[in-house]
C-alpha cells in the first residue's frame, strides 16, 4: 500500500477536474480492441496478470490486453497524471484504496454498471470494504492479498527453553525479555510497516481500535487507540526492537529471533538463506486484548472512465476472478517462485504458490484480517500520519499528541 506525498497534493488537486467530464465514447464491441492494463509491482508481478490477459484473449480472439509495470515508487503519480488528462490505460490495478480515490474524481467507471458488484460473495469482506467506496461505489475490486506472519528462529527459541512462539501480547513481550536473558542479542525486529502506519496498524486494531469510524470520521482519540500506540511504541523504547529496517529474511539469517514480516518472504527463505533450513518456522501474529486482527493488504484492480472499452475492461476483471484465471496466475507464479494469494479466501490454500502448511497461516490470517481504510482523504493522510506515530517510537511526541496531530491530518484531507 503506497501513500502520497505532498508533492502530488497539486496533481491530486488538478484530478478534481476529471469530475462531471462527459462520458467517453464507447467503441464497437465486435470490432477488434487492445486495451492497455497498467500493473503496480514488478515485471514478474505482471507476466502472471499477462498469463491470465493471453488466457482471456483465447476466448475473445477480438480482443488483446497488453499489461505494462507500474513500480510502486512512482505508480500513484503516474495514474493521477492519466486521471487528470483523461488518457493513458483501460484497466489500471495499484493499493487497495486507489481506484476510490480516482473514483470520486471521476476518473474510474463504477463496476456496479457492469455487475461486478455479485463478485462481493467470493471476496474477503475486510478486503472488499477497503475497496469500495463509502458511498457503495465499486470504482475497483481486490486483485490479490498479502499479509503478515510471525516468523521465529525454533533453534534460538529452543535455546531460550521457550517452548512455542507468543500467541498474544503478553507473551511477546515475556518471550522478549527471556529471549534477551538467554543472550539473544537480537530477540525481535519488524519488516513490513516498521515505523509505518502498517506496523501500527495490527495493534490498533488488536485493541479494538480503528483509524475511522463507520461513517469516516477519524477515530483516533480513543482508549483502544492510545493502548496500542503505547504497546508498539515500547516495543522500541523499552523491549530493544530496532528502528532501522531489516529486510525479513535477512533479520531472521543474522540472528533475530522473531521477526514481524509479509507473507511474500516466505517463498525465498529456504532457497536464499539456505543454513536456516530446518531452523524457522511461522505462526500467526500474537493476539491483542480484542483479538487476532492481522492487516491485509493488496491491489485493487478497475477501469479507467476514459476507457473506450469500458465493457471489455469489465469484463476481463470478472474474469480474474473465475478459476481458470485463478489457476493460470498461481501455475505461472509458481513457475517464477512468486508469491501469490488469490483475491478469493477460497482459493488461498488451493490456489497458493506456498507450502500447505505456510497458506494454512496465511488463511488464518486472513480470515480475522482487516484492510486499509477506504475512507476520503486516506491515501493522501497516511505518510503524515505515519510519521505522527513516529514522533512516539523516536521519544519526540507523547500518545495523545501525536494521535491527535494525526487525526487532524485525517480530518484536513478528508475534505
Amino acid at each position: 500500500m503506497a501513500a502520497c506525498s505532498t508533492v502530488l497534493l497539486a496533481v491530486l488537486s488538478a484530478a478534481c477536474a476529471t469530475s462531471g467530464q462527459t462520458e467517453t465514447k464507447q467503441a464497437d464491441r465486435n470490432a477488434p480492441a487492445t486495451l492497455s492494463f497498467w500493473s503496480t509491482g514488478g515485471d514478474d508481478e505482471t507476466a502472471i496478470f499477462q498469463k491470465a490477459a493471453d488466457l482471456y484473449k483465447q476466448q475473445h480472439p477480438n480482443v488483446t490486453i497488453k499489461v505494462q509495470t507500474l513500480s510502486w515508487d512512482d505508480a500513484y503519480a503516474k495514474l493521477l497524471a492519466a486521471a487528470t488528462s483523461r488518457s493513458g490505460p483501460d484497466i489500471i490495478s495499484g493499493g487497495m484504496t486507489w481506484t476510490i480515490q480516482f473514483g470520486t474524481r471521476g476518473a474510474m467507471v463504477d463496476l456496479r454498471k457492469h455487475g461486478l458488484e455479485s463478485l462481493k460473495a467470493q471476496a474477503l469482506p475486510a478486503q472488499w470494504e477497503s475497496a469500495i467506496s463509502p458511498d457503495g461505489s465499486v470504482y475497483g475490486v481486490p486483485l490479490d492479498m498479502s499479509t503478515l506472519a510471525l516468523y521465529y528462529r525454533t533453534d534460538l527459541l529452543e535455546k531460550a527453553k521457550i517452548d512455542a512462539p507468543p500467541k498474544t501480547w503478553e507473551e511477546l513481550t515475556s518471550t522478549i525479555e527471556k529471549l534477551k536473558a538467554a543472550g539473544i542479542k537480537k530477540p525481535y525486529s519488524q519488516d513490513w510497516g516498521n515505523l509505518d502506519w502498517i506496523g501500527y496498524f495490527n495493534y490498533l486494531y488488536q485493541a479494538g481500535g480503528s483509524f475511522y469510524t463507520a461513517d469516516c470520521k477519524p477515530s483516533l482519540n480513543t482508549p483502544q487507540a492510545e493502548q496500542a500506540l503505547t504497546y508498539w511504541a515500547d516495543l522500541y523504547r523499552k523491549h530493544g526492537a530496532p528502528t532501522a529496517t531489516v529486510e525479513g529474511a535477512d533479520a531472521l539469517d543474522t540472528g533475530t529471533a522473531i521477526v514481524v514480516a509479509g507473507n511474500w518472504i516466505a517463498k525465498g527463505i529456504d532457497i536464499n538463506k539456505p543454513k536456516l533450513k530446518g531452523k524457522w518456522a511461522m505462526t500467526t501474529l500474537p493476539a491483542g486484548p480484542a483479538g487476532p486482527t492481522t492487516f491485509i493488504g493488496g491491489r485493487a484492480i478497475g477501469v479507467t472512465a476514459f476507457s473506450k472499452y469500458a465493457q471489455t475492461g469489465a469484463d476481463f476483471v470478472k474474469f480474474m476472478y473465475s478459476d481458470e484465471a485463478i489457476t493460470a496466475i498461481a501455475d505461472e507464479a509458481k513457475k517464477r517462485n512468486l508469491p501469490y494469494i488469490s483475491p478469493r479466501p477460497d482459493k488461498v490454500v488451493n490456489a497458493s504458490t506456498f507450502t500447505p502448511e505456510q497458506a494454512q497461516v496465511f488463511e488464518a490470517s486472513i480470515k480475522t484480517g482487516k484492510a486499509a481504510p477506504g475512507c476520503p482523504g486516506w491515501d493522501e493522510s497516511a505518510s503524515d500520519v505515519a510519521k505522527q506515530l513516529q514522533s512516539v517510537i523516536l521519544g519526540k511526541a507523547d500518545v495523545k499528541t501525536a494521535l491527535a496531530e494525526a487525526a487532524k491530518v485525517m480530518e484536513r484531507n478528508a475534505g
